[in-house]
């Protein structure tokens, strides 16, 4: 069973004003790569849809190993959030043609090969001080 965590209204101000989404990820042995990421849309209070653009180590972990997190800060932000969940891969389906519907209207160039739902599982402050590290959902 999937454990599922919603966004607080703070959280979601926060994610649309990130300028950028690091997405961390591991291989099944462990091994940690993470990559920014632009494509990137909250769907709802629990879901997090990634655009494939040009993964390769991100998507070989992920096909591996089916959990990421993405860190939330900027300026803009006003403090720090860390999210993980749970990765399913589409390369089809309606969810994956509007995502690439969505990638292709901004640029030709972005070829859109997969779509990377992240169903949000945990959410953890990264902002320093007392309570760095604590879970918040």
């Amino acid at each position: 069973m999937i454990t599922m965590a919603e966004l607080t209204p703070e959280m979601k101000e926060m994610f649309a004003k990130a300028p950028v989404y690091p997405l961390a990820t591991a291989s099944k042995d462990g091994v940690p790569n993470v990559a920014p990421m632009k494509s990137v849309w909250l769907i709802d209070d629990r879901t997090i849809w990634v655009a494939d653009n040009y993964m390769n180590k991100s998507l070989a972990n992920m096909q591996e190993n089916p959990r990421a997190a993405i860190y939330i800060w900027g300026p803009e932000t006003k403090g720090c959030i860390q999210i993980k969940g749970d990765v399913e891969i589409l390369t089809a389906g309606p969810e994956y043609e509007k995502m690439r519907a969505d990638v292709k209207a901004k640029s030709d160039k972005y070829p859109a090969k997969s779509l990377i739902r992240i169903t949000i599982t945990d959410v953890y402050s990264c902002a320093p001080g007392a309570g760095a590290g604590d879970r918040l959902l």
